[in-house]
């Protein structure tokens, strides 16, 4: 595990993206210290420019609001919002792929099945309209997300459990009388999380985009900042005030960059071999 943690560090990928990472956790952990005024409340005179007052490096919106406070608020909901529904759909994802896998027949195929409707709808319409049925909130987002993005992982978890359910140490197990629990839980399910890991910080990302473009298309919840939400309450201004979107779209890029930088660099450590078969 020593060496494998090593071998991340020391990618370079891996390192560009914890740096941006890093900085965004820290930013919204002591966002209450960094700026004890509220996002929403008016700091000064509006449409100040970025870089014009040592109080407001990136300058006001219409309201006279702090850009500035309002990119690390924001930071707080989009990584919650992206933790969360990313393990709600991995939860999920890992329960139907797993008896999928492990048992197959009838099983199999029913929960395939299910499967396969969910990837029919288009996921982000399906989300809006989730959200807008369940009232816009943090909690009915990260809902909408999770139920949305299970699918892939699914799949993936199906295959690796259908590989490895003929294995000799499973078949070892079964003779020892192991219950189906046990086999799932203790002798496949671990083989089987390396590429679900690297999914997972895929699909963080995934869910940051997602959230900004809900919250864009005004359904984000009301009483948080959101990147997505400061995107579109400034796309009537924006010629006159590009930096309320401009910096909000950059700090989503850097992250959702970040994201798949990781997400390479893991895929890199845990599953070598289909990385150099990829680049060939």
């Amino acid at each position: 595990m020593s060496a494998t943690i090593r071998r991340f560090v020391a990618n370079p990928k891996a390192l560009f993206g914890l740096t941006i990472l890093a900085i965004v956790v820290l930013a919204a952990l002591f966002a209450p210290l960094l700026f004890p005024r509220d996002p929403w409340q008016m700091a000064t005179r509006p449409f100040l420019p970025p870089f014009q007052d040592v109080n407001f490096w990136l300058g006001t919106d219409m309201l006279g609001r702090d850009i500035l406070a309002g990119l690390v608020y924001g930071a707080q909901v989009s990584l919650i919002v992206g933790l969360v529904s990313t393990l709600v759909a991995v939860g999920v994802g890992i329960l139907f792929g797993a008896l999928a896998g492990y048992y197959g027949g009838i099983i199999d195929d029913a929960l395939m099945r299910i499967t396969e409707f969910f990837q029919t709808i288009p996921t982000f319409v399906f989300a809006l309209v989730l959200v807008a049925i369940l009232s816009p909130s943090v909690a009915s987002i990260i809902l909408a997300i999770g139920i949305v993005s299970w699918p892939p992982v699914a799949r993936l978890v199906r295959g690796e459990f259908a590989s490895l359910r003929s294995r000799e140490y499973v078949k070892a197990a079964m003779v020892l009388g192991q219950s189906d629990r046990q086999i799932i839980l203790t002798q496949i399910l671990p083989n089987t999380m390396s590429p679900v890991i690297a999914m997972s910080s895929l699909m963080v990302a995934s869910a940051i985009l997602t959230e900004a473009a809900i919250s864009f298309l005004g359904l984000g919840d009301p009483n948080m900042m959101s990147w997505g939400y400061m995107i579109g309450a400034s796309r009537t201004v924006i010629r006159q005030a590009w930096w309320m979107s401009f910096f909000p779209g950059i700090v989503i890029l850097l992250v959702v960059l970040a994201l798949n930088l990781v997400g390479d660099a893991l895929n890199d450590v845990l599953n070598p071999r289909l990385s150099q078969k990829g680049r060939q």
